[in-house]
């Protein structure tokens, strides 16, 4: 009876850590801030594949491609044009894990000569997760670049951020509400795919049942994007699909072996009431970002 009970004692604390180290041997890690999960998949671009409040979700699901989960591109865009540059958004990253830290880092790309690094890390005092994006040129030319966060949410909710509607280019695709000294799009549905441009603040925030995304990061003026960039853009897929909520660092120059920094701190927060403009919504953000470092 002893021998029985010593054995399940034993298969139950081999299932506990398989539980709790299994999404890790596919290339899946987690990090947890107070009830916020974050998962990010290394064997598919170091991609963050859900970000949840207990169980809810608020990053899309879908798993078309190019139209799930948080990913990190480098800018302009017209360096690589189309589909992304592979070593950053789809090949594995390599990983060095102690917890509770993550870094990843990419392969070097075949076309940019540059190496892509992530690091996240959990400030459980202000309930966030930092995001230190890295772009190290590895190749024999100086080359500017910057540094670019593309995260897919469904097409439904509210955006917002800081900028004059009448400044967000171009101007009337979408319709920009301006309301208690920021700009609000409540999504739509169009048979074609839309952009915009805006110099924000340096904060992006997404409302969606109950659940309230602000991401924060450097702000810019306006001479600081990459050309033909800009440090906020909101890209809406066709039809009912889904939104990318995109935000941008400095355009830099790096000579070889140099490289950049930059960090976007994410909190997911619950709230209460609709998914409208509201001076309670933009209070909340404003309590969050200010507070933040």
């Amino acid at each position: 009876m002893k021998k029985v009970l010593l054995f399940a004692l034993m298969l139950a604390g081999a299932m506990q850590a398989a539980a709790q180290t299994g999404n890790e041997t596919e290339g899946k890690y987690s990090l947890v801030a107070g009830d916020v999960t974050m998962t990010i998949d290394a064997n598919g671009g170091g991609k963050i594949l859900s970000l949840k409040y207990k169980d809810a979700e608020v990053i899309n699901q879908s798993r078309w491609p190019e139209s799930f989960g948080s990913t990190f591109w480098t800018s302009p865009q017209k360096e690589w044009n189309w589909p992304p540059v592979p070593e950053f958004d789809k090949r594995p990253y390599t990983v060095e894990r102690e917890k509770p830290s993550l870094v990843m880092t990419s392969e070097v790309s075949e076309k940019l000569k540059c190496r892509v690094r992530k690091a996240f890390a959990v400030d459980e005092q202000a309930g966030a997760i930092d995001i230190t994006y890295s772009i190290i040129n590895e190749g024999d030319d100086t080359r500017s670049v910057a540094p670019w966060e593309i995260t897919r949410v469904p097409n439904d909710g509210l955006i917002f951020f800081d900028a004059p509607v009448e400044k967000i280019t171009p101007q009337g695709l979408m319709a920009f509400k301006p309301e208690y000294g920021a700009a609000w799009y409540q999504p739509d549905e169009a048979q074609q795919n839309r952009k915009v441009n805006a110099d924000g603040k340096g904060w992006l925030a997404y409302a969606n049942k109950g659940l309230l995304l602000v991401k924060k990061f450097q702000d810019l003026d306006a001479s600081q994007p990459a050309p033909d960039e800009a440090e906020i853009q909101v890209y809406v897929n066709r039809g009912k699909t889904y939104i990318e909520l995109e935000s941008q660092g400095v355009y830099t120059s790096l000579k070889p072996g140099e490289s950049l920094s930059w960090t976007v701190r994410w909190f997911l927060v619950p709230f209460e009431g609709e998914s409208v403009p509201s001076a309670a919504l933009l209070e909340k953000v404003h309590a969050l970002v200010g507070a933040s470092k």
